[in-house]
């Protein structure tokens, strides 16, 4: 077996359909199985899996066990040589699965290997980006990179100036198309399910680079990913789940100082985004609602924030 894909998909029926479609359609010249594992969807996701292909292998959780647990479910039955981790709301183009297990052939210095993603209207999508630094969380929470995304000082974590044109070695490769080599997860081991959503990917690839492996970036092969289908309808708590992880992340790797500075600096990123949203319910009626709910998230996760990863983490 050349390749195993290991799909988690939560409420998001149609894309996953697609994604299906484009996976079958771009792999018939490669030996693969495609894994789909159900977090407990409730829009009939896996009923649609079982009557319109049947040929893949459906896993249904009861509870949402979150994208880590999910796809260790997946890594746990992976027959072949690579295992590629691929978003539910993506769709793969013009043979690119089996491209990027060529250019991993090619390159068995490589764990993990990432390709260019596309947003739905084909522009570049900023995939691939820097571990997490007190530097680059300063940045972040003041948004400059946004204002300078051609700056190499700026732009640095999510690497905005880099057109993503060329082969590079990279310090993380985005978990919506993540091919990683069998041999190395045998010795690295699976994902860390302490990350329920996001940073998964950011502690895995660290891992590997610790155990000598090279995190490599292709541009040989593109895949569209629409971007956050399943957090659409939980936008807030997914805001407290991504700096969480960041915060787990300096938890596991970082001394105790680092650890602080970064709940502080997250505490920073939450609060400088108060007045912008109390503005907004202040002139906006249409979302005053929503926007209101998103300055309570706010206000409560400056102040969680400060007491670390657990209690930034929201309840499930």
């Amino acid at each position: 077996m050349d390749l195993s894909i290991v799909i988690v998909n939560w409420n998001t029926r149609d894309t996953l359909r697609d994604c299906l479609k484009s996976v079958y359609q771009e792999t018939q010249d490669i030996q693969v199985e495609v894994v789909v594992i159900d977090n407990a969807s409730s829009d009939d996701s896996a009923t649609m899996v079982k009557a319109e292909f049947p040929q893949a292998i459906l896993i249904e959780n009861s509870e949402n066990r979150g994208f880590a647990a999910a796809n260790n479910q997946g890594i746990a039955i992976a027959k072949g040589r690579y295992v590629l981790l691929l978003n539910s709301d993506t769709t793969v183009l013009d043979n690119a699965i089996a491209n990027t297990v060529k250019f991993a052939d090619e390159h068995p210095e490589a764990a993990v290997v990432g390709c260019r993603v596309l947003n739905s209207d084909k522009t570049l999508q900023p995939t691939c980006f820097m571990f997490p630094s007190v530097m680059n969380m300063i940045l972040s929470a003041t948004y400059l990179y946004k204002l300078f995304p051609q700056s190499r000082i700026f732009g640095r974590e999510r690497m905005s100036w880099w057109e993503r044109d060329d082969i590079r070695e990279v310090n993380v490769v985005t978990g919506c198309f993540m091919l990683v080599r069998k041999e190395a997860i045998d010795q690295v081991g699976v994902m860390d399910e302490q990350f329920f959503m996001f940073g998964e990917e950011t502690d895995w690839c660290y891992r590997f680079g610790r155990a000598g492996w090279k995190i490599l970036f292709t541009p040989d092969a593109e895949a569209i990913h629409l971007g956050g289908e399943s957090c659409k309808k939980v936008v807030p708590e997914m805001a407290l789940q991504l700096r969480a992880s960041i915060l787990l992340f300096f938890k596991k790797h970082k001394n105790a100082f680092y650890y602080r500075s970064a709940c502080l600096l997250i505490g920073l990123f939450f609060l400088l985004r108060i007045p912008y949203w109390l503005a907004r319910v202040a002139f906006s009626k249409s979302t005053r609602p929503t926007d209101l709910q998103t300055v309570r998230t706010y206000i409560t996760a400056t102040f969680k924030a400060t007491l670390g990863w657990r209690a930034l983490c929201p309840k499930r």
